[in-house]
């Protein structure tokens, strides 16, 4: 608590910090807070899942005024679900001010409670740029008297096209505004908008070179398209991931991979743009809660997810480039913990893998599809007091009684282990070693699936 008192932070809302286990501030906390709560404007660079989000919104909730009737501050973000995660938080840090009001503003939601809400006494309101754009025109959102703009993952803004709709944003507000701008990498578009409206920004930098977490393990396996189906399936047995996200590169894709999964008898969720609103909530609610163990998902519709307990990332198809590569692996590895990414790759996307390692300046661990067995699983390490707390239901039973079901689910382990034991006497692939066990379901009633996590045994 000592540590965010120093930044400037008050002692209630270090206290509230330090109730929601966080008692050290990142170093992008501890680089950009102070700043702004000189009143600088800041460009800040860093990775995904370093802790920006509490950069920004700490020193705003100590400089907003409670009482004033006006939007005292505006997030711009390039997705709902970062809308939403980014409101949620700033409302666990609020849960005790009646005075501090925040509302999401984004597009799938019902434009007329958005009305009612805005009516009300709202000093933060955090939206999507086209939804933002909708109000602006209806003249339901007045950003006249706004002190302090956030523009939060600016690069995935220019990726999605949001370029134009960002700049009228920013001048429905005022010039004397605060400006903050983060994002994982700074490309020229961004330097240009800086320049173009903000006031001698601090630059902050936290490394020097954009690239994957160090606590994220990185596999890359050969395979034809083909056999992904078939080879993924393995890697869940193998790894028994606690949460999982499965990036597929097109919609279409996602919702065929989905199907495959959920009828292998996987606990699994699609995430992707065709989704209504209210689905997609529902979807996010049952990954965050450990109800579903798999989360098929693509780019856009992922990006910003920030869930506690994602220990594996699978990039099904491969990303187009290091910067989607970066934040597709962010999921897992956060707040400390150690995470799995593993990509597949065919020989016409040896190219992107090698300009992935080319722009992120690492070399990624090879394997073929035929040795992916031998993959050992960092994710799987003894578990920290955050992956326990994350276990323990809303109830207040603790969910390591999942481990009552680990004795079952070591057996089925165990018989998995002799299935491929016999398979590899018999030099058979992992697609014969399939093969023999269709065979001999005859012998036992029905094929362990010891992925798939019950209610039951999660104690819920």
């Amino acid at each position: 608590m000592q540590e965010f008192l120093t930044l400037g932070i008050s002692k209630g809302l270090s206290e509230i910090l330090l109730n929601h286990g966080i008692r050290n501030p990142t170093a992008i906390q501890e680089h950009a807070i102070p700043a702004i709560m000189d009143g600088k404007d800041i460009i800040a660079q860093a990775q995904t899942g370093t802790g920006k989000t509490f950069a920004f919104i700490l020193p705003i909730l100590e400089k907003i005024d409670p009482t004033a009737a006006y939007i005292q501050a505006l997030i711009v973000t390039p997705t709902r679900e970062l809308a939403l995660q980014i409101t949620d938080e700033i409302k666990k840090l609020t849960a005790d001010n009646d005075h501090i009001d925040v509302l999401a503003v984004y597009g799938g939601q019902d434009v007329n409670k958005q009305l009612k809400k805005l009516q009300k006494n709202i000093q933060i309101v955090v939206g999507t740029p086209g939804r933002l754009l909708d109000h602006i025109k209806r003249e339901t959102i007045n950003l006249s008297q706004a002190d302090f703009l956030v523009l939060d993952e600016a690069d995935q803004m220019l990726h999605i096209g949001f370029l134009d709709e960002v700049e009228r944003i920013i001048k429905e507000t005022p010039f004397k505004r605060q400006t903050m701008l983060f994002s994982a990498t700074i490309l020229a578009e961004i330097r240009k908008l800086a320049n173009k409206h903000m006031k001698e920004p601090r630059y902050i930098q936290i490394e020097k070179k954009q690239g994957p977490a160090h606590s994220v393990k990185q596999i890359a396996i050969h395979t034809v398209d083909r056999a992904k189906q078939a080879a993924l399936i393995h890697l869940i047995h193998t790894h028994r991931p606690f949460l999982a996200v499965i990036f597929c590169r097109t919609k279409r894709r996602v919702s065929k991979l989905y199907e495959v999964l959920k009828s292998s008898g996987f606990q699994c969720d699609e995430l992707h743009g065709d989704l209504s609103q209210a689905k997609r909530e529902q979807v996010m609610k049952r990954f965050r809660d450990a109800h579903t163990q798999l989360l098929v998902a693509t780019d856009v519709a992922a990006r910003g997810l920030d869930v506690e307990g994602v220990t594996h990332v699978f990039n099904y198809d491969i990303p187009l480039d290091p910067e989607s590569y970066v934040h597709r692996i962010g999921r897992t590895g956060r707040a400390g913990m150690n995470g799995l990414a593993i990509t597949f790759y065919s020989s016409a996307d040896k190219p992107l893998l090698e300009a992935i390692e080319k722009g992120l300046r690492i070399k990624i661990p090879k394997q073929n599809l035929d040795n992916i067995k031998e993959t050992k699983n960092p994710a799987r390490a003894p578990e920290t007091s955050g992956q326990a707390k994350k276990r323990t239901s809303p109830r207040g039973e603790n969910n390591d009684s999942r481990e009552d079901g680990r004795s079952k689910a070591k057996g089925d382990k165990g018989s998995h282990k002799k299935g491929r034991k016999e398979g590899s006497n018999k030099g058979e692939t992992l697609n014969s070693t399939r093969t023999s066990r269709t065979k001999s379901k005859g012998k036992r009633k029905s094929s362990p699936k010891p992925t798939k996590i019950s209610s039951k045994r999660r104690g819920r």
